[in-house]
């Protein structure tokens, strides 16, 4: 499993022309599933996530986490992400996990996080969406399971 984290001071995401999810100070994350990924990957990298002391102190140190500051999420599916561009000039997605076992594993991964006591807004899995960011900083981070290098 592997997630783009990116600090944000707002972002949002349309699907057809709708907003399907926005949120102010929090986290855009990109998600993305290969084979053998499992539940425990998901709750592995929810904890990680909000978690992770990225966010500013009084002292412009990045000192706190999702949790410190009451942030929100904004979890977009991305299957591109596993996207293998090592040869030839067309992305090989041959490592992306199926449609269907990575449905499931990102609802598992939405639902940990607000098991966290985090806002969790989505896109719509498989559909084409349009994302917008104001990253913060910029702070933009690649985190993958445990497991997984």
């Amino acid at each position: 499993m592997r997630v783009v984290v990116q600090r944000s001071k707002k972002a949002q995401v349309t699907v057809e022309d709708t907003v399907t999810g926005s949120i102010e100070q929090g986290l855009v994350l990109l998600v993305g599933f290969t084979h053998g990924d499992t539940r425990e990957d998901a709750v592995y990298l929810a904890d990680k996530i909000v978690n992770l002391r990225i966010f500013e102190d009084s002292e412009e140190k990045m000192n706190r986490s999702l949790l410190d500051v009451g942030g929100s999420i904004l979890s977009i599916s991305q299957f591109t992400l596993y996207g293998d561009c090592r040869k030839g000039r067309r992305p090989n997605f041959m490592d992306a996990a199926r449609p269907e076992e990575a449905n499931v594993l990102y609802n598992s991964f939405n639902q940990e996080l607000r098991n966290k006591g985090v806002q969790v807004e989505t896109g719509t899995f498989g559909a084409m969406m349009q994302v917008e960011l104001v990253n913060d900083g910029p702070v933009t981070l690649i985190v993958e399971s445990k497991e997984k290098k």
